[in-house]
């Protein structure tokens, strides 16, 4: 049974108590932290995938490129999981953003010297894909540890803002500074900003958890972690349901570089348009999650949206000009960013504290399998064209969504689950 909201509960009330939780200092230095790192991050990925299709100008690079970050990511996600519900949550984030660092320095070097070749983004790539599921889960499992329980909902929504606006301004700043300064520029500007990420990151002060020493190895940790999402149906239809969308269909959005140029030949600056819009999208969806407070309705939403996601990725894909496209296209991320953040807030609220950091690696896990369909979607675009094969693949999920709703009563449940969690913990 879902708790509705009282009469009294206006949108704009619901909005100031989302924007509350920002009066606590540590998680404003989060917020500032996860900004230039976002930035940087997506800003890079137009940047990496201008440089992979200039350097080889095929399909399957792009391809090649984020299976060289997704391979990694899925293998030490789960390790990075372990890490961050045994030690000092924000010391594992520090030394991860400094490992970034001298993984970007190292590329811009060989930009510097002229010696780049598709090899070493390759390897860049791999090393980027290691670091970053080693540090991600205790990044978002410190939202909780920086504003507990009560306003979890508000704080990973402003958060997931954060990240969608990321998608906005980095790939437009990167197209700037690509087409202004060339890739260099672009890579200073990156490097810059992770290392704001760690200032801002130091300045966080909490009171890490002391949990009592585990004479167990990593590896036990994360059969335990499976073990418990196995065991606890509500959370595993939940991170299952969460999957969908990686999987299937969102791989579209590392493919944007071939509808700029074999479909419409709008060049960089439209890749980057393309992206900015999306982005823009993902930044609607996760404020209106925001702005709705912490009301529990959340699963016919979650289902409505992925739905909603499927139908206008298929009308974007068969529009013909470019700028109509953009508009579906918008709208198709505000959907795929709400049922994301709705997902996730569930997610988070259902687990214990002594598991976040492990189920946070298993929600990494769902962003590294986007990437890695690719792979299909690559190889179906060289074989039909890009346009078909993303019709494809939201079609794939449309019935994914179907077929999961029509075999897991579970799944209609959810909002019950997760308000007697809540009534449990208070």
């Amino acid at each position: 049974m879902s708790i509705q909201p009282k009469p009294s509960d206006k949108p704009n009330s619901q909005w100031r108590q989302s924007l509350q939780t920002l009066s606590i200092p540590s998680f404003r230095w989060l917020i500032a932290s996860n900004s230039a790192f976002f930035l940087a991050m997506q800003g890079q990925v137009l940047t990496r995938t201008f440089l992979a299709w200039e350097l080889t100008n095929d399909e399957m690079s792009l391809a090649y490129i984020n299976i060289a970050f997704a391979i990694p990511m899925l293998l030490f996600s789960l390790v990075g999981g372990a890490l961050g519900d045994r030690f000092d949550r924000r010391k594992i984030v520090l030394t991860g953003q400094l490992l970034v660092i001298a993984n970007e320095s190292w590329v811009l070097l060989l930009l510097i010297n002229n010696n780049l070749s598709f090899s070493h983004l390759l390897i860049a790539g791999i090393i980027g894909g290691t670091i970053i599921p080693l540090i991600m889960p205790s990044r978002s499992a410190l939202v909780y540890n920086l504003v507990g329980e009560k306003n979890l909902g508000s704080a990973i929504a402003l958060s997931s803002t954060i990240v969608n606006l990321s998608r906005v301004l980095g790939p437009a700043m990167m197209g700037l500074a690509i087409s202004l300064f060339s890739t260099k520029g672009a890579y200073v500007i990156s490097i810059g900003l992770f290392l704001l990420a760690l200032i801002c990151m130091s300045a966080i002060r909490y009171q890490p958890v002391l949990r009592i020493p585990s004479d167990k190895k990593i590896r036990e940790d994360i059969l335990l972690g499976i073990r418990y999402i196995i065991g606890y149906r509500p959370l595993l239809v939940c991170v299952s349901f969460g999957l969908l969308p990686m999987l299937l269909a969102l791989p579209v959005q590392n493919l944007l570089v071939v509808f700029a140029d074999h479909v419409w030949s709008v060049g960089e600056r439209g890749l980057g348009l393309l992206m900015g819009v999306s982005g823009l999208g993902g930044v609607l969806g996760s404020v209106w999650v925001a702005s709705r407070g912490e009301r529990t309705d959340r699963t016919q939403l979650m289902i409505i949206t992925t739905v909603l996601f499927g139908l206008l990725l298929i009308v974007f894909a068969v529009t013909k000009n470019f700028y109509l496209a953009l508009v579906p296209l918008l709208f198709a991320n505000a959907a795929a960013s709400a049922s994301q953040t709705l997902n996730n807030t569930m997610v988070q609220i259902l687990v214990t504290d002594e598991q976040r950091g492990r189920i946070s690696a298993f929600m990494l896990m769902a962003f590294g399998l986007t990437p890695l369909g690719v792979l299909p979607m690559a190889y179906l675009a060289q074989l039909i064209g890009i346009q078909s094969s993303t019709v494809i693949a939201a079609t794939a999920l449309l019935l994914a969504v179907f077929l999961f709703h029509w075999q897991n009563r579970a799944l209609s449940q959810l909002d019950s689950y997760v308000t007697d969690k809540l009534a449990s913990n208070q």
